[in-house]
Order: structure tokens, then sequence, then C-alpha cells
């Protein structure tokens, strides 16, 4: 019986009608190459089944792995302070970090489209980004193993906290606290590929407040974008009514931040004129003396890393839906 030729990146150019260099861009640039076309040379290496796994081979021959991050807007400091527990987790093993930055839901498309069928990456750790039914299956059909954080599904490993707890766990506190003004301070800016924790932490402060029958009014429910400056004006707006709210829970601790900056050009005393509460617990919200809703993020990084390489090792294992508890922190300003 004839032994079946594998296919070659030359088969899967002739498949799809572009050159070699387009199928090369779809495997290693995805984001260079038009939607249409990237479709084209995927669906002709589903097709003909074309495993590009050269690389991959090479690096076993070094025993050195290679774990991805996909991660949007690198710089916000919760995803560095992430990252960080990731990177300090696999620093003792015998893997490399490679971390891919997305702007667009074409980006994002494009890393999960061609990720899985290069054979460079043992594992991926994808933040806060919505993976598709589709993708997902793109993962596990090419057996690249993977683990969200922030955005569960069912099929994949996963790390996650509830938002919505968070937001019930923030207005439990300030009412416990005698404040019945309580103003909620959210950011707006999130990108449509990005998921959007903010109106979950909205949606349990609105769920605490309602159950003590705690009026809040639509001027005390305010959103800005992520900056401090902008939050700084918003919450100047809050802090001028006529009847300003005693605390102030802001949806992100930089957002926090800026709240406290307006109050001290206003003079209002924190905490006695003004309760502030963060969420995230920062680095910078101790330096700051915070109080905050701890999601413990160093720890999310960690374990997404310690369940990643698990499930390399043990790959038959069943994905694992891990839910981080919330905690609450304590410091000067609540």
């Amino acid at each position: 019986m004839p032994v079946m030729k594998k296919p070659t990146i030359y088969d899967v150019a002739k498949s799809a009608g572009v050159s070699i260099t387009t199928v090369s861009r779809v495997l290693n640039m995805p984001n260079k190459v038009n939607p249409s076309t990237r479709e084209k040379v995927l669906e002709a290496i589903d097709a003909l089944d074309f495993v590009p796994k050269a690389e991959a081979r090479a690096r076993a021959m070094q025993h050195m792995g290679r774990i991805g991050v996909i991660s949007p807007f690198f710089t916000a400091p919760s995803f560095t302070q992430r990252l960080r527990g990731i990177a300090e987790t696999l620093s003792p093993e015998k893997y490399e970090l490679v971390v891919y930055t997305v702007d667009s839901v074409e980006h994002l498309r494009g890393y999960l489209s061609a990720l899985p069928l290069t054979g460079n990456l043992d594992g991926l750790i994808i933040l806060s980004l919505q993976v598709g039914d589709s993708e997902v299956k793109r993962l596990i059909e090419h057996g690249l193993h993977t683990v969200l954080i922030e955005y569960p599904h069912p099929k994949l490993n996963c790390v996650e906290i509830d938002d919505v707890a968070g937001g019930y766990m923030a207005a439990t506190y300030l009412m416990e606290q005698g404040h019945r003004r309580i103003a909620f301070l959210g950011d707006t800016d999130l990108p449509e590929f990005a998921i959007h924790p903010v109106s979950l932490r909205l949606s349990g402060f609105r769920k605490a407040m309602a159950e003590a029958r705690i009026e809040l009014p639509d001027t005390f429910v305010r959103l800005a974008p992520y900056s401090q400056e902008r939050t700084r004006q918003v919450a100047k707006e809050l802090l001028n009514l006529p009847e300003p709210p005693t605390a102030i829970f802001a949806a992100t601790d930089f957002q926090a931040l800026g709240v406290l900056k307006a109050a001290r050009r206003l003079n209002f005393q924190v905490p006695e004129q003004l309760a502030v509460l963060g969420f995230d617990d920062l680095d910078m919200a101790e330096f700051a003396d915070l109080t905050t809703i701890s999601q413990h993020l160093d720890e999310s990084g960690r374990l997404a890393v310690e369940i990643l390489l698990s499930q390399i090792e043990s790959p038959s294992r069943p994905p694992r839906h891990v839910k981080i508890p919330l905690s609450l922190i304590k410091r000067q300003t609540a």
C-alpha cells in the first residue's frame, strides 16, 4: 500500500490560489493578511490537514519550550501585574515566554487562527479576551493547550473571578460603614474585543443597593475613559453636586486614584467626608493606602501557568475551571 505523501506549504498555496509567501505570512504574521485571504488559506490548511511542525521539532531537540500569552492593552497596570505572575512562575521552568498584544478584533482572530497551526507554542494563556466556539474548536483540534483568564469557556481551562460578587461586596462594605449616598464610577473605553467586567461590577453594586432599599440616582452612576485626568473631571462633577455622595466605588484602582486627586483639589477630607473604594489591588493601591477589592492579579497569573503546565504534562486531563475568591483590603480611604 503506497504511503500517503504529507501535504506541503506548496500544496496549501496551490489549493488556496495564493503564493507560498502568503501562506507563510498567514502562519507567522496573520494580522498582516486581509481577513478573506487568511480565511481562504486556513480552509485549505484544514482541508489538506497540513501541519507545519518543523520549528516545534527543532525546539524539542533543544529541550526548550515556549508559552504564548495573548493580551489586550498591554500597558494597563492590571495586565502588567498579572503578566508578572505568569513570568515569575515560568522563569524556573524550561519555557520561554512570548507575548502577543492585540489591538483589534481582526488582530485577535488572526492569532487564534494561526497560532494553533504553527507548532511554535507548547501552551497558550489568553488574558481577558473573548474566544468564540470556532476558535476553541481549532485550539483543541490542533492540540494547543490553553488557559483563559477572566473569560471562561466550558471546553478550555479557565481562571476567573466573580465580578458581580465584587460589586456587591463593595456596596455592602460601604453601607456597613454607614454610607447611604454612594456613587459608582467606571470606565467606558474598553475595545469591543475585550471583556467588560465593569458592567458586571455595576450590576452587583446595584443589586446590593436595591436589596438594602437605598436609592441609586442616575446622577450617581458615572462612566469615564480609562485615564486619571478624565476620571478626575467626572469625580469633580460628582463632588460638586448639591448633595454629593459620601462614598464612591471606582470599578478600578487606577480610576480610584483619579477620584482621590479630585477630592484633594476640592478639599474633601478622605475618608471623613468622602470614602473611596477601588477594585484590583494594584501595587499602586498599597502605596496610596487605598481600600480596595483584591482580585489577586499575580496569583491568577501563577495559577494559569500551573494549570497549563499540568495539562501539557497530562494532556488527557479534563479542563479545570477555577474561580479565585475576592477579598476586601481595608486601608485608609474607606
